[in-house]
């Protein structure tokens, strides 16, 4: 029979296992395309070096590779196994361990190309760092794995779950939402700590002598960009392991929208604090003085940086344990899907933005120590800013959840409630990235002269009002298609 149980599971099995081979081909062959190219650099520059070049070439290429060959683990593991005897929501488990696993490494895969890069490049401006510069390498490089690591034991546990006896729908939702949050939310992560161990990596060519503050800097901000993943990491657990047996379709929409909110919402943030970790090891190295206090300035500004990923944590939970009074069709579903589309998508602007602003500020820290004061102080008002439109997407969701939708329940009607989602979500993304280069550039700016923090803030402000203006369009748009239409 076509949709037997047996036929439904296999059929997810095959479905996840390209997904899962498919998108985790992307991380570690672009992370293994970024060393090959610098090694070729390497060599040109030195090129009685080849050998050992080579060498750390191929150290850096097989530690990326590890997030290609969990996915091909995973994969081989759907298509040669057999889970039809865990029940029928076993074909959404294998769809969701595919999904899981093929995002979760690519993150981690790209992540771990940029230590092994710097590390090249800079034994290849000190040639007799070379082992110093390959133990800090493989040190980044081992911490950026952690998302896939995570990505790996979720869809382990997705696989091997045993699902007899529990309600197809809503668990199916849970299982799916599941892969999403933690596929999609290890990326950020993943691709911030290989950025931050990147430049550690560039920083000890610098500096020598200090590499040990600059790996502790490394490790700290590598530690905070890893959190997003630990969020998306315990929603996914908790999604695989309280779902409900039984429910109706605004439960459904409920587990699903957990998982979105949580894991878009953590891209931002995971990236966001690997840029600002980056600039912190790059302030070390050009202004050594600096050191005692860079660890401060750089977790300060990675606080920051953190609120839209707990946004999103919120709008996760509260998806998963609030009862919410909407009408269970069509509309109370996109309702909720709109919800979690519209804080998870616009926490990614502001999470990566906040970060932007928190890399330049610890740069102008290196280029005036005296002025620190000055510019912890603008990072912060910029900052501030920046998160202005996961504020907005923070407030459509709670709109949208709690909304009376007393009307008759009309495919336009749950479209609008859903578009509104899409609009304030994906409409966030620019402001926020944006405020955050202009937020940036004034740090920088107040960094050669402090003495015009008033007038450099007084322009940053204007700027970022301007760029505000497209997320202020979207929220319009939003609340035209919630009340209007």
């Amino acid at each position: 029979m076509l949709f037997d149980v047996v036929s439904m599971v296999k059929a997810g099995q095959f479905v996840g296992a390209g997904i899962c081979m498919g998108f985790g081909a992307i991380g570690a062959a672009y992370g293994e395309g970024l060393v090959g190219g610098f090694a070729n650099c390497a060599v040109g520059r030195r090129a009685e070096q080849a050998g050992p070049y080579t060498r750390n070439m191929l150290i850096g290429q097989a530690v990326a590779e590890t997030s290609g060959i969990f996915a091909l683990m995973v994969a081989v593991l759907l298509v040669f196994g057999d889970f039809s005897g865990n029940g029928v929501c076993a074909w959404a488990s294998s769809i969701a361990a595919g999904i899981c696993m093929g995002l979760g490494a690519i993150g981690s895969g790209v992540g771990a190309g940029y230590p092994a890069l710097d590390a090249l490049t800079g034994s290849a401006r000190q040639p007799a760092l070379g082992s110093s510069m390959t133990t800090t390498m493989l040190i980044g490089q081992a911490v950026c794995q952690t998302p896939a690591i995570f990505a790996l034991v979720i869809s382990f546990m997705l696989m091997f779950k045993n699902c007899a006896g529990i309600a197809a729908w809503p668990y199916n939702a849970a299982l799916l939402g599941a892969g999403l949050a933690m596929g999609i939310g290890a990326i950020g992560s993943g691709w911030g700590g290989g950025m931050a161990g990147g430049a550690a990596c560039e920083g000890i060519a610098r500096q020598p002598q200090m590499k040990s503050s600059l790996t502790t800097v490394m490790l700290v901000g590598q530690a905070v960009a890893q959190t997003p993943a630990i969020f998306a990491l315990l929603v996914a657990i908790m999604l695989i392991s309280i779902g409900p047996t039984e429910g109706t379709i605004l439960t459904s929409a409920a587990l699903l929208g957990a998982g979105i909110s949580i894991g878009f919402g953590a891209i931002g943030s995971g990236m966001g604090n690997g840029v600002n970790a980056a600039g912190a090891c790059q302030a070390i190295s050009r202004e050594t003085s600096t050191s005692k206090d860079m660890m401060t300035f750089m977790l300060v500004g990675q606080a920051v940086g953190q609120t839209p990923v707990i946004f999103a944590l919120v709008i996760s939970l509260m998806l998963m344990f609030v009862n919410f009074s909407l009408p269970g069709t069509i509309v109370g579903f996109c309702a909720l899907m709109g919800a979690a589309i519209s804080m998870g998508v616009a926490a990614i602007g502001s999470g990566y933005g906040n970060g932007v602003t928190g890399s330049s500020a610890c740069l102008a820290v290196a280029i005036k120590p005296s002025g620190r004061s000055a510019i912890m102080t603008l990072m912060l008002v910029a900052q501030a800013v920046a998160q202005t439109p996961a504020i907005f997407g923070l407030l459509v969701a709670f709109i949208l959840m709690f909304g009376n939708y007393s009307g008759p329940a009309t495919l336009p009607a749950a479209m609008a409630l859903i578009a509104a989602g899409f609009s304030m979500g994906f409409g966030g993304i620019g402001p926020g990235i944006g405020n955050g280069i202009t937020g940036a550039a004034a740090c920088e700016a107040v960094g050669v002269q402090p003495d015009e923090r008033g007038l450099i803030m007084r322009t940053m402000l204007v700027a970022q009002a301007v760029a505000q203006s497209t997320a202020i369009y979207a929220l319009v748009i939003a609340f035209v298609l919630i009340f209007v239409v």
